[in-house]
Parts: structure tokens; sequence; C-alpha cells
């Protein structure tokens, strides 16, 4: 190899290994572009009724804050008083919980308990980790700082790509080669329309899975309905994983009370995933690029694992934006030309041939080379 080609190596190493140490980092500035993608909408929006970019600009964030604000005010008092009961009614959980499962143990004969020792694990796991939670509240509270400080990041990296998002996109499509530019910039426009759709999409999903939730726990009379309902909504960004997860609480909530409530709670929550998934996805979900459950719930796991919160709270994304490369770039640009370029040099060869040999080349009607003799066409 060449010193160039060397060099070239070292410098694709060099940068994979600079982007891992700052992963979390470029994962900022990738839910950056989402939102700014989306909130770009609205801008071209306003910007259609002649408002100039940089007061549509304002506007767009102002409502974005707004509803954030507005949400959290309306709703935080309700969450933090329900979180003030929970911390009063956890240690009667964990004491209730440590009831049954000495009760359990012993209504098992032990050559049972012997062949059920990962339900005890279970739930010894379980009550450590929740008996954690309890103990570390304050530890939680000191550490969301460092998410402040990031979504202060996020929110002014949105806002300067916003303002202005040609330049950016601009130099983007500059890293490629001058004949795949305008390629690109057509990707670029597929997976924009793709992220807008799936986030509108998205968000209409959390608002009914969430209030659908609140509805169906205040009747069944589970303790603190809008911290479960609110949770289920946020939780339903995440497919797949999140719903299950949002089943949990709830359901720990509503054993306690009574093992009748608790089966209650899971055919509350299967209903609400049936209804989304054969009413509401098909509706909402129409501009979305299609995913396939299985790669989704790998995406789900491997971003977690790499990437930690993040990583998960962006799975989707990303894979829409993976989905969408591959196949435009990989699949057509590359993999569905190799049979036109080998067809090419078929015919360049075949055409080296003839030339050497006292033979005509005539093609017929649909395209086929056929070897006709040189006397023969003379005649």
């Amino acid at each position: 190899m060449r010193f160039g080609q060397w060099l070239g190596i070292f410098a694709l190493v060099t940068s994979i290994y600079i982007l891992w140490q700052i992963r979390q980092i470029v994962l900022v500035v990738f839910a950056a572009v989402v939102l700014a993608t989306v909130l770009n909408q609205l801008v071209q929006l306003l910007q259609r009724y002649r408002i100039k970019r940089g007061i549509a600009v304002a506007i767009s964030v102002g409502l974005l804050l707004t509803i954030v604000v507005g949400f959290f005010a309306l709703i935080a008092p309700q969450i933090v008083d329900q979180l003030q009961q929970f911390s009063e009614f956890a240690p009667k959980t964990l004491e209730r919980m440590r009831s049954w499962n000495n009760w359990l143990q012993n209504a098992i004969p032990d050559q049972w308990l012997e062949n059920i020792r990962g339900l005890k694990t279970l739930t010894q796991g379980l009550q450590s980790w929740l008996t954690q939670l309890v103990n570390n509240f304050f530890t939680i509270i000191s550490r969301s700082l460092n998410i402040v400080l990031t979504f202060l990041l996020f929110l002014v990296l949105t806002i300067m790509l916003l303002i202005d998002p040609s330049p950016y996109r601009q130099g983007f499509i500059l890293l490629f080669p001058a004949f795949y530019r305008r390629r690109v910039d057509e990707i670029l426009s597929e997976c924009q329309t793709s992220l807008v759709g799936w986030i509108k999409g998205t968000l209409l999903t959390m608002l009914l899975i969430g209030c659908l939730s609140y509805i169906g726990l205040l009747i069944l009379g589970v303790r603190l309905p809008l911290v479960n309902a609110v949770l289920a909504g946020l939780l339903e960004f995440i497919p797949n994983v999140g719903p299950t997860l949002s089943l949990i609480p709830p359901l720990l909530l509503a054993l306690v009370d009574a093992p009748w409530k608790a089966a209650a709670v899971v055919a509350l929550y299967f209903g609400i995933q049936q209804v989304e998934s054969l009413i509401v996805v098909p509706l909402v979900m129409k501009s979305q690029v299609s995913l396939l459950p299985a790669v989704t719930l790998l995406a789900v796991v491997v971003f977690a694992s790499f990437f930690g919160f993040l990583g998960l709270f962006l799975a989707i994304p990303l894979v829409i934006v993976f989905q969408i490369w591959i196949k435009e770039a990989l699949v057509k640009d590359v993999l569905n030309n190799w049979w036109r370029e080998s067809k090419d040099n078929h015919k360049h060869d075949v055409e080296i041939v003839d030339n050497s040999k006292p033979s005509a080349v005539v093609e017929d009607t649909q395209g086929e080379e056929v070897f006709v003799n040189s006397d023969a066409s003379n005649k």
C-alpha cells in the first residue's frame, strides 16, 4: 500500500476513536438536529405568511418552551405531591413484599424452592433495587444537574441550527465527492420527511397513551395514577421496551392492594397497546418509515448498551436515518448497479473480440447481440 493509503486509514481510525470518546456529545448534536428539523417545518409554515425567519424562529422556540413550561406548571405540582405520597408509601410496600416473600418461602416445599430459585433471586433483587432507589433519592436529584446542563446545550444547539440550517447542511454535503452531492441532498431530504412524520405520529401516540392510562388507572383506583400515566406516555417514545417498563410501577402498586387489581392493570395496559397497534399506528404513522419489530427491539438494546440513556432515547431516530442511508446509498446506488457495470464490461469485451475477427455484430430488436459472418452480411 502507498503512503497516502496508510495515511487515509490512520485518519479514519483516529476519527472513529475521537467520535467514540465524544459519543455523548455526538448524540446530543443528533438530537438537536432532529428537533431543529421538526421545528423548521413550523418556521417554514410561518414564513409562508411573510414572517421573517428570525421572528419565525423566535415564535417557534417560544411556543415550544411555553408548551414545556406550561406542562410542568400544570402537571409538576401534582407529580411532586404524588411522589411524596410514594416516598411515604414505599417503606410499607417493601415491608409487605418482604412478608409476602417470607410467606411464599414457608408455603412452598423445599424441593420446589430449589426448582424456582430464580424466582427467589428475582424477588430479592427487586427488593434491593427498590431499597436503593429510596435511599439514593437525593443522589439522583444531585445528578440531575448534569441532565439540566446537557439539556441547555441541546437547546442552544437546536436554536443555532434552526436560525440558519443551510450552512450546516451544505458543509455536510461537501464531505462527499462532487458527483454524489446532489444524491446526498436527496437522501437528506428523505431523512427529513421521515423524521418529521415519525415525530408527529409519536407525539400523538404518547398523548393518547397517557390519557388512556390515566383514565384506566383512575377507574381501577390504582395509586399515583397521574405519575404512572405520564410515565406511560413518555416511555411510549421507546417502542417495544417502553410499554413493558411502564407496566411495572402500576403493577407493583396494584399488587400491594389486591391481586385482582394487578390482573386488571395488566389487562388495561394490554388493551391500550392493542388499541395503539390496530387503530392509532395505522392512522398517525402513514409517513413513517416501516421498521421491522425485531430490528426495532435489537436497535433499542444495542444503542442502550453502547450509549446509555441517550442511546435508548434516540434509538428509533438513529435506526430511521441508518435505514434510509442503507437503502438509498448502499442498495440503490451500489448494489443495484453492479449488474449494469458487469453488463457494460461484458459488452466492451465482446466488442474487442469482434474487432479481431472477420465478422459483424448486428443487434436485434430485443437488444440481444447476434454474430453474423461478414460474408453473409455483404450478400
